[in-house]
């Protein structure tokens, strides 16, 4: 998962822009060449949370001055191969951070 702070006050140039989409396209290439990209997701920026009261709350969930950007999945042996993959994430270039996690079957 790809955690990241925004910042609501500073718009990405056009070059920035550009920069992190040749960065990601890059990563993601390199793992498809690999064989090791099962999936990957953007998320975007609107959004609903439900609470248990059945409450409904609108916009960016904000928790420690970070919010979920995406997040991908991939093949590895170990979480030991899936953290030295995310250590290319170019979500880190800009301050972000990765958060590895196994998955589990829901069988």
């Amino acid at each position: 998962m790809f955690r990241f702070e925004p910042n609501f006050d500073h718009q990405p140039s056009a070059a920035e822009l550009s920069e992190q989409q040749y960065l990601w396209g890059a990563f993601i290439g390199n793992l498809v060449m690999q064989e090791k990209l099962i999936s990957a997701h953007q998320l975007g920026f609107e959004e609903r949370k439900l609470s248990a009261s059945q409450e409904i709350s609108e916009g960016i969930h904000i928790a420690e001055n970070q919010t979920l950007g995406g997040n991908m999945v991939v093949l590895a042996n170990h979480i030991d191969e899936a953290t030295a993959i995310g250590k290319d994430c170019p979500i880190l270039a800009i301050g972000g951070n990765v958060e590895v996690r196994e998955i589990l079957s829901m069988d």
